[in-house]
């Protein structure tokens, strides 16, 4: 498994993060990419072992960080994990099990069709992620709980297949427009959800709402490649 960890601005989570990556059980290839960090993460990233890691020299964001790693796959299947403590890799077999009974070829990890353990916290974070996925699944055809959601598992074939120009959190709808039309098994699997504060580093916010839109709307009736 490679397991892609986008990086920005994390000095405080990313090495608990890492090291929860390494108990998950699962033989892995750790590529991390520091996405232009200015707080120290750098230096904290450094003095870790057993990861490969890649950098930008400025902030791009998620959807180019995973573009920067791509090329460097080396695994059957690729698992993003955000760089904070939001998602919990203890999560990765219910997300891994759907591929490796050659029943899935994309699984996401839903934050609202789970019965693990959630923090509650946001009201209008959860009324927009509820819209943005209803308006998703209205042109993609898909019964989505959680399109937003931050873990996505997917099998090399499709990696390589996969034709991704959001560098930000706009990845997230392009990746289901594109993958909607790939003729895929999709399957969605519970996962358990630790949310931030914004106090706490939490770094998505109502620009990126309007930004999933407009890219709902762009990969899923414009531009089709």
């Amino acid at each position: 498994m490679s397991i892609i960890v986008p990086v920005y601005n994390e000095a405080a989570y990313i090495a608990k993060v890492l090291e929860q990556v390494k108990r998950s059980g699962y033989p892995c290839q750790i590529l991390v990419v520091d996405d232009g960090s200015t707080d120290g993460t750098d230096a904290v990233l450094a003095g870790i072992d057993g990861i490969t890691l890649l950098r930008h020299d400025k902030n791009r964001g998620k959807g180019a960080a995973l573009r920067t790693a791509r090329p460097h796959v080396r695994g059957d299947v690729v698992l993003i994990q955000d760089a904070d403590l939001e998602y919990d890799p203890r999560d990765y077999g219910n997300l891994l099990q759907p591929i490796l009974e050659g029943k899935a070829d994309v699984v996401y990890g839903s934050r609202f069709a789970g019965s693990g353990p959630h923090r509650v916290l946001f009201f209008w974070h959860m009324l927009g992620n509820s819209l943005l996925t209803f308006f998703s699944n209205m042109l993609t055809n898909l019964n989505l709980t959680d399109m937003e959601t931050g873990y996505k598992a997917f099998t090399a074939e499709v990696a390589q297949r996969l034709v991704l120009k959001e560098n930000r959190f706009g990845f997230e709808p392009e990746f289901t427009a594109r993958v909607a039309r790939m003729d895929l098994r999709i399957y969605e699997v519970g996962i358990s959800y630790a949310g931030r504060k914004y106090a706490q580093g939490k770094k998505v916010n109502w620009k990126d709402g309007v930004s999933a839109l407009r890219c709902i709307i762009k990969y899923n009736l414009l531009d089709r490649i």
